[in-house]
């Protein structure tokens, strides 16, 4: 019976996980591009 619920969490977590990581990859293009942003304002003051 634990399986059976764990397997069913899982899916669930799974299954709405889809409907985030579009937003998930936008948010990680932002926080690259503010890296990369900074990184760049650095070299210019070397």
């Amino acid at each position: 019976m634990k399986k059976v619920i764990i397997a069913s969490l899982t899916a669930m977590v799974v299954l709405t996980g889809c409907n985030t990581f579009k937003g998930f990859g936008q948010d990680v293009n932002r926080a690259g591009e503010g890296i990369s942003d900074g990184a760049e304002s650095v070299q210019r003051k070397i």
